[in-house]
């Protein structure tokens, strides 16, 4: 079951194409991010997931319903967490808390004084007293206390000191960990993400470039070396799995998307007779950056 589906999503705002026929399919209980650099679309399609913006084309499904109809009933399973919230700042941590209580019938009690002491949150503190790292804190927490079935983080992770990431990080692990919920999150912070996420989609310019299960991705992506005895290589004709290819003397170093071992150094010996041959596995922000520079020489290449 997916509880997110999007089918050629689109959104314009006037001549600019922010999300341009998105399709997305979010598993229940995976924690899924949604990468990409500033402005690659992500805010945009989160707004169109909760019913803030309306899509110019396609639709999406959330819950299983028309996201165009999210009702009182969706939104009470729904958590939501952005960089950009609006908190009452003239509250106290307890006052946020008893405001949003009565809203969800499933609000848990005992889950609510289990996050106050992880976050380590003083009830009597006013929000606008709050560093930003304490105030994203009391936001998690009030968006996990009823337990939703999809919690949905944008950047999450900006302007936060390395601690407060990481107990961020946890206190998302943690309760994800139940299976009970989904998670989604966008993010251009690709270090703290590839720690929580086991599925990952990359958006650059409004456009998918893919989204796959995180261990598959990583497994198809290897950094490949190539020692050439005798320095002659023949870099014409190169495969289309084969990306940022660089060579500097007998070496030879390239992106090989499509990993497969074997077929891989069969495919490296045939062309590189009697040379050495290396894989290294890629974080994800290696993979990243890899599919950004080879999307940028692509478009190069189309305007020349």
């Amino acid at each position: 079951m997916n509880i997110i589906e999007t089918h050629n999503l689109t959104r314009r705002f006037g001549r600019t194409e922010a999300v341009h026929a998105l399709d997305l399919a979010v598993p229940a209980g995976s924690v899924f991010s949604l990468l990409g650099p500033n402005g690659a679309g992500k805010t945009t399609t989160i707004k169109l997931l909760m019913n803030l913006l309306r899509p110019t084309a396609g639709g999406a499904r959330v819950l299983g319903v028309d996201a165009r109809h999210l009702g009182e009933s969706e939104f009470a399973q729904i958590g939501y967490v952005s960089e950009n919230q609006q908190l009452p700042l003239w509250m106290t941590v307890r006052q946020l808390l008893d405001y949003c209580r009565p809203f969800y019938p499933t609000w848990d009690v005992a889950l609510e004084k289990n996050l106050l002491a992880r976050f380590a949150l003083s009830e009597e503190r006013k929000l606008k007293h709050l560093s930003r790292g304490m105030l994203m804190k009391a936001a998690l927490l009030s968006s996990l206390a009823y337990r939703p079935k999809l919690l949905v983080l944008d950047e999450p992770f900006s302007g936060l000191d390395a601690l407060v990431r990481d107990e961020f990080i946890r206190g998302v692990l943690e309760v994800s960990a139940l299976g009970e919920w989904t998670v989604f999150v966008s993010s251009h912070d690709i270090d703290e993400v590839e720690r929580l996420c086991d599925h990952v989609a990359l958006i650059d310019g409004g456009r998918l470039q893919l989204s796959e299960p995180a261990e598959a991705l990583q497994a198809r992506f290897r950094r490949i070396e190539v020692t050439l005895p005798d320095g002659e290589a023949r870099l014409d004709a190169l495969p289309a799995s084969w990306l940022g290819m660089e060579r500097a003397g007998g070496l030879v170093r390239f992106v090989e998307s499509r990993y497969e071992r074997e077929a891989t150094e069969r495919a490296c010996r045939e062309r590189f007779p009697e040379a050495a041959v290396v894989a290294q596995a890629m974080t994800l922000r290696e993979i990243f950056m890899t599919l950004a520079r080879a999307g940028r020489d692509e478009a190069k290449g189309a305007a020349a």
